[in-house]
C-alpha cells in the first residue's frame, strides 16, 4: 500500500493495449479493482445530468470486486443503470445459480442502482434476446466488469460459438463442456448434469463496445487461460485474446493466476 492508501501491485505489464496489474492475492486484487471502478464511476457521475451504464459479470471470480464496491463511498448509485452479461436458459426463478440472483445478492441489494435490467432465461429466447439487446442499445455502455473462463471465454462466448464480428447484441448459445465443468469446479453446481446446457449471452462485439473494460481474473485455475489471453494469437480459440485490442482495458489479477 502506498502513501495515499492505495494498494500497490506487485507488477504492472502492458500487453498491446492492455494494462495488466498483478497483486499478491485475491483480496488485494479485488480491493484495487473496486477502487479503480469506483473512481471511474465518481468521475463519470460528476456530470449531474448523466446516467452511467455498466455491465457486470456474475461469477465467483468477481466476489472480491463486489465486496470492495459495496465499501466504496461517494457514488450516487441512483444514477447507475446496471446490466449483466449472461444467464442460463430454463433455470427456475428460485434457483440460487441464476446470475441475476447472484448479482442482486452480492451487489445490487447493497448499493441499490437506480435501474437494474436482468436477463430472463425463462422467456422465449429470440424475444428475450431482442428485448435485452434493445435495452443495451439505448445508449453506449460506459463500463464493463468481466472475467475470463477456464476455457478463455468472455461472458458465455465459448470458443465454439465466439464470433468477433457477431452482428447480434445478445444471443442464445450451447455451453461448451469445459465451461459447464467450470461451474461445477466453482461450486455452483454439484454435478455436471445439473448445469444447464444453454444460456443467453452478450456477444463479443457488445462487450468490446464498452467504453472502459475492467477484467478481474484471480486464481490458479485461470492460469492457463490467462496466459493464452495475454500471449496466444488473437483468435476465437481463446476468445479472451480479443481483449488485448481494446483501447480502454485494465486487467486485475493475482500472482496465482499470473504465475509469479
Amino acid at each position: 500500500m502506498n502513501g495515499n492508501g492505495l494498494i500497490k501491485p506487485m507488477g504492472t505489464h502492458v500487453v498491446e493495449c492492455m494494462s495488466v496489474q498483478v497483486y499478491v492475492d485475491r483480496d488485494q486484487m479485488g480491493a484495487a479493482a473496486a477502487a479503480a471502478v469506483a473512481a471511474r464511476l465518481r468521475q463519470l457521475l460528476q456530470d449531474s445530468e448523466r446516467q452511467v451504464r455498466i455491465v457486470f459479470a456474475a461469477a465467483p471470480s468477481q466476489n472480491e470486486l463486489y465486496a470492495g464496491l459495496i465499501r466504496e463511498q461517494g457514488i450516487d448509485w441512483s444514477r447507475v443503470c446496471a446490466f449483466h452479461m449472461d444467464e442460463y436458459i430454463g433455470l427456475a426463478d428460485t434457483a440460487p445459480q441464476r446470475f441475476g440472483r447472484y448479482l442482486t445478492e452480492r451487489l445490487f441489494s447493497h448499493v441499490q442502482p437506480g435501474r437494474v435490467e436482468l436477463l430472463d432465461g425463462l422467456q422465449d429466447v429470440e424475444q428475450e434476446s431482442q428485448r435485452y439487446g434493445n435495452l443495451l442499445c439505448e445508449a453506449p455502455i460506459d463500463i464493463v466488469c468481466l472475467g475470463i473462463g477456464e476455457n478463455g471465454h468472455i461472458a458465455f462466448n465459448d470458443p465454439p460459438v465466439a464470433d468477433f464480428e457477431d452482428p447480434r447484441v445478445v444471443k442464445a448459445v450451447e455451453l461448451d463442456e469445459s465451461c459447464r465443468c467450470q461451474q461445477v469446479n466453482d461450486g455452483c453446481f454439484a454435478h455436471l448434469d445439473d448445469v444447464p446446457a444453454e444460456a443467453l449471452t452478450l456477444t463479443v462485439p457488445t462487450l468490446m463496445a464498452g467504453r472502459e473494460l475492467f477484467a478481474i481474473v484471480p486464481g490458479a485455475s485461470k492460469r492457463r487461460a490467462l496466459a493464452a489471453a495475454l500471449h496466444d494469437p488473437i483468435s476465437t480459440a481463446c476468445p479472451a485474446t480479443i481483449l488485448r485490442t481494446h483501447p480502454g482495458i485494465t486487467m486485475f489479477t493475482d500472482r496465482e493466476a499470473y504465475g509469479l
